[in-house]
């Protein structure tokens, strides 16, 4: 490699002298070194190409002289000398040889659009003749060399779109007759060098997309700067007023940067020749300058996310070159409510595309000057202000518009039904305003319809069927308004449906088997209306979803296991419905879950074990047990029903010591009672010789319960108030006895007990 130092200059300069000498005395010789120096370098560069899918490099090879390869171009004034190396768009993958630094003759280097990795080599700094360097769109690494000083020759610098890190070279200013410097769309970071003030020849200056971080360096307006583009920046401060000095400018590009302050009111005058403002997302105030519509070439006007406030200027429609214009994400409006004059003007903007000026403080009329504009509009985006009226019916008339987005605004009346004949339209939002009237039938016209959002007006009436036409469409939103009727079948089952939401409406009927068709689908809201039946086992289709909203209707049934398929699902609310059986098992088992609602269901049984992460509720369900503590339910107990199958139960915490009490106080009353027998018999039999432990037999809980063949109804002689007495006979001696079961939990009994208990 060479390494451009003292010691290599004083190297490079002996064989210099060589070569000189050996040219002097044998020609032939001579030109056959500089022919093989070239040679050597263009094979060590192919040695560097791992891929070479279109073959471009398979004609360097020895049966062609190198001036005749692929992509090489050789001096006519000096023989056997490469001049240029251009090899773009062609899919190579590889990394660029060091040795690229012998083809001293090189003038214009240019490897665009490959894959390209590995570090550019310091070495391209011999290339003194080098005039153009582009090796954009590829994946280099690494720093920008600081060698690249050396080109003195060099008028192009182009490495946009690679992986360089760190920082732009201070030294590049030194480059007097560098014309274009593109750094865009890397990992730069730093400052812009103030240095870069001193090329005084600069046209082109192209770092957005870095990391840079400061201000705009008052030096550039020392340049020929006519395309600056400093976009998706850290940029800070404001614009240099010497900036307004570059009279030539035509590209001024500075958004998603952090700047502030406001814009010179003359921008349009010392900008005469501008084609492009975009200074988007960034922090600016003040108003817009009137003085823009001066700049007659402008086309694009982009203005958005900042805090401009005022009116927009009102004659805009001098700009008869202007194509785009958006000023959305402003303060722009006044408190006098006439701010939409300015769309009068824009009418005359006769190239007009695309009309961007959504979330303002823009009053006033849709005024029907809307309908006159060219017919080239495609985009109209005014959503998010205060704009009142009616949807104009001469809408119809432009017949290319693709996007009409005029959501939450005060806008009345009716959808016109010749919103139809927009055949082109892929966007329609009109959700928050307060139409009324139906959903017209011609909207099935709009056949490349991708997004219809027609929520939260008052809308009334059916879905219209003809809405199956809309073959493309993935958002259909019609939540919050007054429609009825049945959810067609045809409609739900739009396989092309990624979002369908008719929440809170008055739908009745069943959710039709034809949803199981959205195959596509990611979320569903049907919540808050009045459907009723059971879910359709189609559901389980839908295996892209991820929200499911059935809240708030009158379904039944058990829910479907055939749910288990829909592994992606993060939310799921069927409370306020009439879902009974148990919770399935496998609502614990979906991965992503995140939020599930099955709150005032008839649901009973165990609540599964679900991640501790998942927001969960099940209150109103009333025979729900266990779950975790959170849930604050009791914790379910088996009990053995008489056919013999094992049942979880709720209540446990309250039945077990009930349970204990009872035979507790049982026992203890039946004692008192065999005394008590026992006692009169001894009475009546005063003559008998039994000794005192046949006079007072021991029975146990165990021998009653066998006496009495465990209380059965069968062996029940008797029911009180407070107690039930049963048959026995005893085992030991075939005695019969008569057991008395108190009833402990009604009140009155510990007192009938004692009563009984007495000799």
């Amino acid at each position: 490699m060479i390494q451009w130092s003292m010691k290599a200059f004083a190297s490079f300069f002996l064989v210099h002298t060589v070569v000189l000498s050996i040219h002097l005395w044998c020609p032939v010789i001579a030109g056959s070194m500089q022919n093989e120096t070239d040679r050597l370098a263009l094979i060590a560069f192919k040695d560097g190409i791992t891929q070479d899918p279109l073959g471009m490099l398979s004609s360097w090879n020895n049966s062609l002289q190198f001036c005749q390869w692929s992509g090489v171009y050789c001096s006519r004034r000096h023989v056997h000398r490469v001049t240029g190396l251009i090899l773009f768009s062609y899919g190579l993958v590889g990394s660029l040889s060091p040795h690229i630094g012998n083809l001293t003759f090189l003038r214009t280097l240019v490897l665009q659009n490959n894959s390209f990795h590995g570090k550019v080599p310091a070495e391209i700094g011999g290339l003194f003749r080098l005039r153009v360097l582009v090796l954009s769109n590829n994946s280099f690494e690494g720093k920008v060399p600081t060698s690249l000083t050396y080109c003195s020759e060099l008028q192009e610098l182009n490495l946009v779109n690679n992986k360089l890190e760190g920082k732009i070279p201070e030294e590049l200013g030194s480059l007097s007759k560098l014309r274009t410097l593109a750094l865009a769309n890397n990992n730069l970071t730093g400052k812009i060098p103030t240095s870069l003030g001193n090329l005084s020849s600069l046209s082109l200056l192209s770092v957005g997309e870095n990391n840079l971080v400061g201000s705009i360096p008052e030096e550039l307006g020392k340049t020929s700067i006519n395309f600056i583009q400093l976009g998706i920046n850290r940029l800070t401060g404001t614009i240099p007023s010497s900036m307004y000095n570059l009279s030539n400018m035509r590209h001024f590009g500075l958004s998603s940067n952090q700047l502030e302050g406001s814009l010179s009111q003359d921008i349009g005058v010392a900008f005469p020749h501008l084609w492009l403002l975009g200074l988007a997302e960034n922090r600016f105030t003040g108003s817009v300058p009137i003085s823009l519509s001066n700049a007659s070439m402008l086309e694009g006007i982009f203005l958005s996310i900042n805090n401009f406030t005022g009116l927009v200027p009102p004659n805009l429609g001098r700009l008869q070159n202007l194509r785009a214009i958006n000023m959305a994400k402003n303060q722009l409006g006044s408190s006098i409510g006439d701010d939409l004059s300015f769309i009068d003007s824009l009418a005359n903007c006769t190239r007009l595309q695309t009309m961007i000026f959504r979330n303002n403080f823009l009053k006033g009329p849709l005024v029907s000057t809307i309908a006159n504009f060219s017919t080239q509009l495609s985009m109209i985006v005014m959503g998010i202000n205060q704009i009142h009226g009616t949807i104009p019916l001469g809408i119809e008339n432009l017949v290319n518009l693709t996007y009409l987005d005029l959501i939450k605004n005060h806008l009345t009346g009716t959808i016109p039904s010749n919103i139809g004949k927009l055949h082109k339209m892929q966007a329609l939002g009109l959700l928050g305003n307060r139409l009324s009237g139906g959903i017209p039938l011609s909207i099935g016209n709009l056949t490349l319809l991708l997004n219809l959002d027609l929520s939260n007006n008052n809308l009334v009436g059916d879905v219209p069927s003809s809405l199956v036409a809309c073959q493309n469409l993935e958002y259909l939103t019609l939540s919050n308004n007054s429609l009825s009727g049945s959810i067609p079948n045809d409609v739900i089952g739009l396989s092309s449906l990624v979002v369908l939401q008719l929440g809170g409406n008055t739908f009745t009927g069943v959710l039709p088997l034809e949803v199981g068709h959205l195959i596509n689908l990611v979320g569903l809201d049907v919540s808050d209306n009045r459907l009723s039946g059971a879910l359709p086992n189609s559901l389980g289709n839908c295996v892209e979803m991820q929200g499911l909203r059935l809240d708030g209707n009158a379904f039944e049934g058990e829910i479907p296991t055939s749910l288990q398929t829909l592994r992606g699902l993060e939310h799921l609310d069927l409370s306020r419905n009439k879902f009974s059986g148990k919770i399935p098992m496998f609502l614990g088992d979906l991965p992503f879950l995140t939020y599930l609602n099955l709150s005032f269901n008839e649901l009973e049984g165990e609540v599964p074990s679900i991640e501790a992460n998942v927001t969960i509720s099940v209150e109103g369900n009333k025979n729900l047990c266990g779950g975790f503590p959170k849930l604050h339910l009791p914790t379910c107990v088996n009990v053995t029903s008489y056919s013999g199958k094992t049942r979880k139960r709720p209540y446990a915490k309250l039945l077990i010591p009930v349970i204990v009490g009872t035979l507790s106080l049982s026992l203890l009353a039946l004692f008192f009672i065999i005394i008590g027998l026992r006692k009169k018999k001894m009475r009546n039999n005063a003559s008998s010789t039994q000794s005192s432990n046949e006079q007072f037999l021991r029975i146990s809980f165990a021998e009653l319960h066998k006496a009495t063949e465990g209380f059965s109804e069968s062996n029940k002689i008797g029911v009180g108030s407070y107690a039930s007495v049963y048959k026995g006979i005893l085992d030991q001696d075939g005695l019969a006895i008569a057991v008395k079961v108190f009833n402990l939990p009604r009140r009155g009994v510990p007192r009938a007990l004692c009563r009984n208990a007495r000799p």
